[in-house]
Parts: C-alpha cells; structure tokens; sequence
C-alpha cells in the first residue's frame, strides 16, 4: 500500500542544511499497522509529513497504492486515499466551528454529495452519539475530540490512516479507549495504519511492524512479537523497550 524509497528530507540549503530524514527506505503492506518510533526530533513526524503531502521538499520516491507521488502537489483523488489524525486535538480542530461543520469541510472540498448519510456513520463509527454535531469541541472532552478527529480522517473513506502520537496528548485513562477503537476501525474496515509515537507500548499495542528510528535513519525493524520476547538487536531499540516497561526498582543491597 505504501512504499518509500531512499527518502531523504532537509531543511535549509547548502552545507548548513538540516537532513532530518536520511535515505528512509520501507513498505507498508494493504491492511498493515506500521509503527514508527523514537525520540522526539528523530524525524518520525516529518517522514509521516512527507508521506501525507505536507512536507513538500524531500527527495527520492513515494508510491501510495500503486501511484507513485510527486513532493509538491498531489491531485484530490489521491489525497482522499490517505487522511491524518494529529497529535493534539485541542488544537486540530477549529474552536468556532461545530463538529457538524468539521465533518461537512472536508466533504465540501471533495465535492462529495451524500454528506448527512457520511456524518451519522462517521460519529457512529467512533462511538459518538449524533447530538453531539452541533456541539463546539470546547463542549467535549478530550478523547470525544480525538474521536471527532478521527471521524474527519474516515469520513472520505481513505484506505490509510496516518496516526502522529494520536493519543500523547490525551489522559492516560482515555488512551487505552483511543488505541482500542483505532484498533477495531482498523480490524472492521481493513485500513492501513502508519503510527507515529515515542512510546513503545503504545506501537506494540497496534503495530504488527515497528521501525526503531534515530537521528533520521532507521537502526531496526522488528515484528511485534520479536519486540514483546526481546529479541531486538541494536542498543537504542533495547534502550526503548525498557524504558516502555516501566520503573523497576533496584534489588536491595544487604546491609553490611
């Protein structure tokens, strides 16, 4: 569904130019969820941007079922395939609009005509009850206005989800509900997920491939199961996975 070849990204010219993403190569297949983590500033995001059309400058080849993608302006039809949930939806959602009008934009821009059927299944698919569209996201928590952000992302019907850290910024009590409808949308509707996040636990929930990045390059890909028995090679995707187990404290030393 999803290949990359020899991606690389900079930012600024010349020999001051910042490579944030260095020659990435990946697949992604048709139904898969494929996890990308790391520190932040590792690149992650802006290979994700590159990916979704909003990070413009990068160079080598993008392919998207089967299309290959130029880096500066992709035709709607293309655009419709793949949609973004973002990292913080206090902020990816506009204040002053209802979420009736969120959901109706995007339908609007793409000229599609059956809009109302398309909202009630969008709000149902993510577990909203349909009073909820003429509410303003200040009326809702913050996991309903990552759910409304997701039913923006599904309502033109996309085969990829692109998820960057879509529950960082929710409370740890709410994060738990978000993976698991991502989880059941992904499991129900066959899509394909690429997830971003710095939280290890987080893409062994999801992902059933995780790629371990580091100051713009990849140093593993690992499956699920193989990060889950510990069987990971490189010292940083080590580094990680303990740090994803929690605090363990350090034996007690005997006195004396």
């Amino acid at each position: 569904m999803i290949e990359v070849e020899n991606l690389t990204v900079a930012f600024g010219h010349g020999p001051r130019a910042n490579r944030v993403v260095r020659g990435i190569d990946m697949t992604v297949g048709a139904g898969e969820c494929f996890g990308l983590v790391g520190e932040s500033g590792c690149g992650k995001s802006t290979l994700l941007g590159a990916i979704a059309g909003r990070v413009k400058h990068w160079q080598g080849a993008i392919t998207i079922a089967g299309e290959k993608v130029g880096p500066v302006k992709r035709p709607l039809a293309q655009l419709r395939r793949q949609q973004m949930v973002f990292q913080d939806p206090f902020g990816s959602l506009h204040p002053r609009h209802t979420i009736d009008r969120t959901l109706m934009e995007p339908l609007r821009i793409h000229g599609i005509a059956d809009r109302e059927a398309r909202v009630e299944k969008a709000l149902e698919q993510v577990g909203l009850p349909g009073r909820f569209r003429f509410r303003y996201p200040h009326q809702l928590s913050g996991g309903q206005r990552q759910r409304v952000a997701i039913a923006r992302a599904l309502i033109l019907e996309p085969s990829i989800l692109l998820l960057d850290e879509p529950t960082s910024a929710l409370d740890v009590s709410i994060q738990a509900e978000i993976l698991n409808l991502l989880k059941d949308l992904r499991e129900r509707s066959g899509l394909t997920y690429v997830l971003v996040s710095h939280d290890m636990a987080v893409v062994a929930h999801l992902c059933d491939r995780i790629a371990v990045m580091q100051d713009g390059v990849f140093v593993e890909i690992s499956s699920r199961d193989a990060m889950i028995r510990d069987e990971v090679h490189h010292p940083y995707t080590r580094m990680l996975r303990e740090g994803s187990l929690g605090y363990r404290p350090a034996a007690a030393v005997p006195p004396g």
